[in-house]
Formats: C-alpha cells, sequence, structure tokens
C-alpha cells in the first residue's frame, strides 16, 4: 500500500513539472509570436503611414525635370527635410561632349537630392545693413511646392526667381534692373509639409555638375535609357520607379 502510494505521487509530480515546462514553452513561444506580430505590424504601419505616391515626371530641360506627386492613402503629415530622391543612371558621356574618356567617368551615375529644409525665406538669418546680401534662404527652386504656385516668387522683379542675394526680408526692391529705395518682403512659397490628398510638384536637378559621378542629366542620354528614382521618407517607406526616355523634348513624360 505504502509502495504504491509513493508510486502514484511520483507520477503525480512527474506530471505537474511536465506540465509546467511545457507551459513555459508556450508562454514563451506565444510572447515571441506576439513580439513578431508587433513589430511586423509597426513596420507596416511605418510603411503606409510614410511614402511617396509619383504622379508623373515631366522633362523640363537638359537637366532637370518636374515630379508630380502625393503622399500615399493612409499616410500622414510628412515633414519635407525627412525626404529625399535619388537617381541613378548609365551615362556613357557625361561631358556631353560626344566622347566618352576616362576623365568624364562614364558609366553609373548617381545624384541625390532634398524635398526642402522647413524654412521659409531667409527666416533666422538676417541681413547686412545696407541690405548687401547675406547667408539667408530664399524659396530653393529646386524645392517642393504645391501644384498652385508651382515654384518660388521674384519679390525683388530682377527677374531672378528665388533668388538667395535679393528674394528677401529687407534686400532692395528693383524697378527693372534698377535699385529702388523700397524693400521686399518674401513671399515664402516652399512646402513645410506634406499634407494628405493634397498636390504638389518637386524640380529636380539630374546633373550634379562636373566630372564626378553624378551626372543623369537629359542632355547626354538617349531615347530608351532608362533612370532608376527612389524617394525615402525617414521613419517610413521609400518608392521605387524605373523612369524611360521616350522623348527629349521639354513637357515630355518619363514612364
Amino acid at each position: 500500500m505504502g509502495s504504491i502510494g509513493i508510486g502514484a505521487m511520483i507520477v503525480f509530480i512527474a506530471l505537474i513539472l511536465v506540465a509546467a515546462v511545457a507551459s513555459a514553452v508556450i508562454i514563451s513561444t506565444g510572447e515571441k509570436l506576439q513580439q513578431n506580430a508587433q513589430q511586423t505590424g509597426s513596420d507596416t504601419q511605418n510603411e503606409i503611414a510614410g511614402k511617396i505616391t509619383v504622379k508623373s515626371v515631366l522633362i523640363q530641360d537638359g537637366t532637370q525635370a518636374f515630379m508630380y506627386f502625393e503622399s500615399s492613402p493612409g499616410s500622414e503629415v510628412l515633414a519635407v527635410g525627412d525626404i529625399t530622391w535619388q537617381i541613378a543612371c548609365s551615362n556613357p558621356d557625361p561631358g556631353a561632349d560626344g566622347v566618352a574618356v576616362t576623365t568624364d567617368n562614364p558609366g553609373y551615375q548617381f545624384t541625390a537630392g532634398v524635398f526642402g529644409d522647413g524654412i521659409g525665406g531667409d527666416a533666422g538669418t538676417g541681413e547686412l545693413a545696407n541690405d548687401a546680401p547675406a547667408a539667408n534662404n530664399d524659396d530653393n527652386p529646386n524645392f517642393a511646392y504645391s501644384e498652385d504656385v508651382m515654384g518660388p516668387t521674384d519679390d525683388d522683379g530682377d527677374g531672378d526667381f528665388g533668388d538667395t542675394n535679393n528674394d528677401g526680408v529687407g534686400n532692395v526692391g528693383f524697378t527693372g534692373s534698377t535699385p529702388s529705395a523700397t524693400t521686399e518682403t518674401d513671399t515664402n512659397n516652399e512646402a513645410f509639409l506634406i499634407l494628405p490628398g493634397e498636390n504638389y510638384v518637386i524640380l529636380m536637378n539630374f546633373d550634379g555638375g562636373g566630372n564626378t559621378g553624378n551626372d543623369c542629366g537629359f542632355q547626354d542620354l538617349a531615347i530608351n535609357d532608362q533612370l532608376t528614382l527612389w524617394i525615402h521618407v525617414e521613419g517610413g517607406g521609400s518608392t521605387y520607379e524605373q523612369l524611360s526616355i521616350t522623348d527629349l523634348t521639354f513637357g515630355s513624360e518619363l514612364v
């Protein structure tokens, strides 16, 4: 009777130990699955909540193209300082002289830019006492703008839109090419935030200048050449587009 009772007790204790081990394994596995699902959900939310949708890309001139875009459905408000674009291509003649030489760095080319700096006009930089140019920060032609304005203004009337020396608070205005006594106030057109449901445009310069391996200007490329475009949102998602050249004339669309 005593031996039977001891055996039953041993079996009972063994069952409790097995159940405890099994419970620990199940709980650990459940926690791991929950963490993985939470991380996947967070990554998916970030990917959806911050991304750019490209509507069209049109050639402006030999080096630049207008990109019309909006934030992807479900995206939150995006700051332009958190968005960058990158373009890559294969350029056999970066010098645009009809001769592919090693000093031109022919072959793979890469250049990039930002959608904006989030600073309006020449805010925070000031002007010199006699209205001389300061290190101001006027509307940059290659920043993002609402489609309603399409770009910087010419506040001083000198014919140069968004020029850093004149279109700013406290600078001398112009009548034609003659300086006037009036001061001008910079009209801040740059987009600071990319709002859901709004349409925007950015003028991208594909020619980084010089022979440094960052020239994807259209003056060097040909019909059927391709460019690879990436748009990255810090803390969000990335957009990838393959652009093909079908026509090199002004206003032609890269598809």
